[in-house]
């Protein structure tokens, strides 16, 4: 993690020990001793060189902090990065809201002009429509079939 803000390991250490406030369990923690082992069969170290305590591993949260507490060109350079693309972050959020916003109203507009719509389509298939009339017809009509009860 020092590598990338250009600064040494131990300045890295001592940094987050200064500000052990800033750097909360969901921004670093500490390796357990399967994962340090795994690490340490990568980076294939002699028995009696190197780390003996598990290192700490930041998330990218911690990354983040760990830039703002750094003093290099290169962490500053970070720092202004992030600050940068959160600004932007924002920008194409609220962009987005307004757009939705605007389907949104036209959404409404649609469904306005889709029941105007139907309302004159059934008026225009009720005038052209024939008429359904129940007319008597004319005369005397006489029911043979049934018998008076």
């Amino acid at each position: 993690m020092a590598q990338p803000y250009q600064v040494e390991t131990r300045a890295l250490n001592q940094a987050v020990k200064r500000n052990g406030k800033r750097f909360p369990a969901d921004f670093i923690f500490q390796l357990d001793a399967l994962e340090f082992a795994d690490l340490r069969s990568q980076n294939v170290t002699s028995s009696w060189g190197g780390r003996r305590t598990p290192p700490f591993a930041f998330t990218e949260h911690g990354a983040i902090m760990a830039a703002a507490v750094l003093n290099s060109d290169r962490a500053v350079e970070m720092s202004v990065y992030v600050v940068r693309a959160f600004v932007q972050l924002r920008e194409v959020l609220s962009s987005h809201k307004a757009l939705t916003q605007k389907l949104d109203e036209l959404e409404r507009r649609v469904t306005h002009h889709d029941n105007s719509l139907a309302s004159i389509i059934d008026a225009i298939r009720a005038l052209t429509a024939e008429p359904r009339s129940a007319k008597r017809p004319i005369g005397f009509t006489s029911d043979l079939g049934e018998k008076p009860a």
